[in-house]
Protein backbone atom coordinates (compact mmCIF):
# COMPACT_ATOMS: atom_id res chain seq x y z
CA UNK A 1 0.00 0.00 0.00
CA UNK A 2 1.66 3.74 -1.14
CA UNK A 3 0.34 6.33 0.96
CA UNK A 4 0.47 10.06 0.34
CA UNK A 5 0.23 12.39 2.56
CA UNK A 6 -0.42 16.21 2.85
CA UNK A 7 -2.11 18.97 5.32
CA UNK A 8 -2.75 22.95 4.97
CA UNK A 9 -3.60 23.18 1.87
CA UNK A 10 -5.95 26.32 2.60
CA UNK A 11 -8.55 25.70 0.12
CA UNK A 12 -6.25 25.49 -2.62
CA UNK A 13 -4.65 22.14 -4.97
CA UNK A 14 -1.51 22.62 -6.50
CA UNK A 15 -1.84 20.63 -9.88
CA UNK A 16 1.80 18.96 -9.11
CA UNK A 17 -0.05 17.28 -6.12
CA UNK A 18 -1.52 15.24 -8.82
CA UNK A 19 1.20 14.41 -10.40
CA UNK A 20 3.35 13.38 -7.10
CA UNK A 21 0.13 11.59 -5.47
CA UNK A 22 -0.66 9.64 -8.91
CA UNK A 23 1.00 6.30 -8.05
CA UNK A 24 -0.61 5.95 -4.39
CA UNK A 25 -3.44 4.18 -3.15
CA UNK A 26 -4.46 6.41 -0.84
CA UNK A 27 -4.23 9.67 0.51
CA UNK A 28 -4.37 10.77 4.31
CA UNK A 29 -4.81 15.43 4.71
CA UNK A 30 -4.30 16.30 7.91
CA UNK A 31 -6.29 19.02 8.53
CA UNK A 32 -7.21 22.61 7.69
CA UNK A 33 -8.12 21.58 3.86
CA UNK A 34 -9.91 25.12 3.46
CA UNK A 35 -13.14 24.03 1.85
CA UNK A 36 -15.41 21.48 0.44
CA UNK A 37 -13.91 21.65 -2.89
CA UNK A 38 -10.49 20.78 -2.00
CA UNK A 39 -12.32 17.67 -0.28
CA UNK A 40 -14.56 16.55 -3.18
CA UNK A 41 -11.48 17.03 -5.63
CA UNK A 42 -9.45 14.63 -3.67
CA UNK A 43 -11.23 12.38 -2.84
CA UNK A 44 -12.44 11.84 -6.59
CA UNK A 45 -8.77 11.43 -7.67
CA UNK A 46 -8.11 8.55 -4.98
CA UNK A 47 -9.26 6.68 -2.23
CA UNK A 48 -8.91 9.37 0.83
CA UNK A 49 -9.00 9.83 3.93
CA UNK A 50 -9.09 13.80 5.70
CA UNK A 51 -9.82 15.44 9.31
CA UNK A 52 -11.29 18.82 9.74
CA UNK A 53 -8.37 21.94 11.01
CA UNK A 54 -8.57 24.91 12.54
CA UNK A 55 -9.47 27.02 10.08
CA UNK A 56 -12.27 24.51 8.32
CA UNK A 57 -15.59 25.72 8.66
CA UNK A 58 -18.52 23.51 9.29
CA UNK A 59 -18.88 22.50 5.46
CA UNK A 60 -15.92 20.69 5.89
CA UNK A 61 -16.29 19.66 9.23
CA UNK A 62 -19.53 18.25 8.79
CA UNK A 63 -17.99 16.28 5.64
CA UNK A 64 -14.79 14.78 7.71
CA UNK A 65 -14.27 14.33 11.89
CA UNK A 66 -11.91 15.71 14.62
CA UNK A 67 -9.77 12.30 13.93
CA UNK A 68 -9.65 9.44 12.28
CA UNK A 69 -8.20 5.89 13.78
CA UNK A 70 -7.68 3.38 11.49
CA UNK A 71 -5.59 0.33 10.59
CA UNK A 72 -2.97 0.23 7.25
CA UNK A 73 -1.56 -3.04 6.85
CA UNK A 74 -1.02 -4.19 10.28
CA UNK A 75 -0.05 -0.54 11.64
CA UNK A 76 -2.22 1.31 13.79
CA UNK A 77 -2.82 5.04 12.10
CA UNK A 78 -4.08 7.98 14.28
CA UNK A 79 -4.69 11.11 12.30
CA UNK A 80 -5.40 14.73 13.66
CA UNK A 81 -5.05 18.41 12.60
CA UNK A 82 -3.12 19.90 15.79
CA UNK A 83 -1.18 17.35 17.19
CA UNK A 84 2.58 18.34 17.98
CA UNK A 85 6.10 15.80 18.25
CA UNK A 86 7.31 13.99 20.68
CA UNK A 87 8.02 15.89 24.03
CA UNK A 88 5.82 18.92 23.18
CA UNK A 89 2.11 17.32 21.89
CA UNK A 90 -0.76 18.81 22.03
CA UNK A 91 -3.41 18.26 25.19
CA UNK A 92 -6.33 16.22 23.03
CA UNK A 93 -3.38 14.20 20.72
CA UNK A 94 -1.99 13.33 23.92
CA UNK A 95 -4.85 11.95 25.39
CA UNK A 96 -6.17 10.13 21.78
CA UNK A 97 -2.10 8.39 21.63
CA UNK A 98 -2.53 7.47 25.13
CA UNK A 99 -5.65 5.59 24.62
CA UNK A 100 -5.53 4.46 21.40
CA UNK A 101 -1.45 3.57 21.26
CA UNK A 102 -1.04 4.22 17.85
CA UNK A 103 2.40 2.72 15.56
CA UNK A 104 1.24 6.04 13.36
CA UNK A 105 0.30 9.47 14.63
CA UNK A 106 -0.21 12.41 11.52
CA UNK A 107 -0.77 15.63 12.18
CA UNK A 108 -0.86 18.79 10.44
CA UNK A 109 -1.29 22.58 11.93
CA UNK A 110 2.70 23.54 12.45
CA UNK A 111 3.51 24.01 8.44
CA UNK A 112 7.05 22.06 9.30
CA UNK A 113 7.63 18.70 7.80
CA UNK A 114 8.86 16.34 10.54
CA UNK A 115 9.04 12.56 10.56
CA UNK A 116 10.28 11.54 14.05
CA UNK A 117 10.38 8.09 15.98
CA UNK A 118 8.89 8.75 19.27
CA UNK A 119 10.48 5.62 21.23
CA UNK A 120 8.70 6.67 24.57
CA UNK A 121 5.04 6.24 22.72
CA UNK A 122 6.35 3.40 20.33
CA UNK A 123 5.13 5.62 17.13
CA UNK A 124 6.17 7.16 13.88
CA UNK A 125 5.03 11.01 14.31
CA UNK A 126 4.48 12.17 10.80
CA UNK A 127 3.63 15.72 9.64
CA UNK A 128 3.83 16.31 6.08
CA UNK A 129 3.99 19.98 6.09
CA UNK A 130 2.03 22.41 4.05
CA UNK A 131 0.92 22.12 0.75
CA UNK A 132 -1.18 25.03 0.38
CA UNK A 133 0.38 28.39 -0.55
CA UNK A 134 -0.76 30.21 2.69
CA UNK A 135 1.06 30.49 5.56
CA UNK A 136 4.82 30.17 7.43
CA UNK A 137 6.07 27.61 5.21
CA UNK A 138 8.22 28.72 2.60
CA UNK A 139 8.01 25.61 0.34
CA UNK A 140 5.22 23.40 -0.44
CA UNK A 141 5.61 19.72 0.77
CA UNK A 142 3.93 16.78 0.30
CA UNK A 143 4.84 12.63 2.08
CA UNK A 144 4.66 9.22 0.21
CA UNK A 145 6.06 6.20 2.01
CA UNK A 146 4.94 1.90 1.62
CA UNK A 147 2.93 -0.14 3.83
CA UNK A 148 3.85 -3.48 3.56
CA UNK A 149 2.32 -5.20 6.29
CA UNK A 150 4.04 -4.70 9.13
CA UNK A 151 6.76 -2.63 7.04
CA UNK A 152 7.03 0.68 6.88
CA UNK A 153 9.94 2.01 4.03
CA UNK A 154 10.76 4.62 1.22
CA UNK A 155 9.68 7.63 3.31
CA UNK A 156 10.06 10.50 0.75
CA UNK A 157 9.83 13.99 1.35
CA UNK A 158 8.59 16.19 -1.57
CA UNK A 159 8.99 19.72 -2.14
CA UNK A 160 7.25 20.64 -5.20
CA UNK A 161 7.15 24.62 -5.29
CA UNK A 162 7.48 27.61 -3.51
CA UNK A 163 4.78 29.19 -1.03
CA UNK A 164 2.58 31.75 -2.59
CA UNK A 165 4.52 31.18 -6.17
CA UNK A 166 2.32 30.25 -9.16
CA UNK A 167 1.32 27.39 -9.98
CA UNK A 168 1.96 25.42 -13.14
CA UNK A 169 -0.59 26.65 -16.01
CA UNK A 170 -1.11 29.70 -13.49
CA UNK A 171 -0.20 33.26 -15.12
Amino acid sequence: MRIGVMSDTHGWIDPAVYEHFAGVDEIWHAGDAGNLDVITRLEAFKPFRAVWGNIDGFEVRRATKEYLFFRAGSKDVLLIHIGGYPGHYAPRALELIRSLKPDIFVCGHSHITKVIYDRSNGMLCINPGAAGRTGIHKVMTLLRFSIEGDNLSGMEVIEFGNRGGKAAGEM
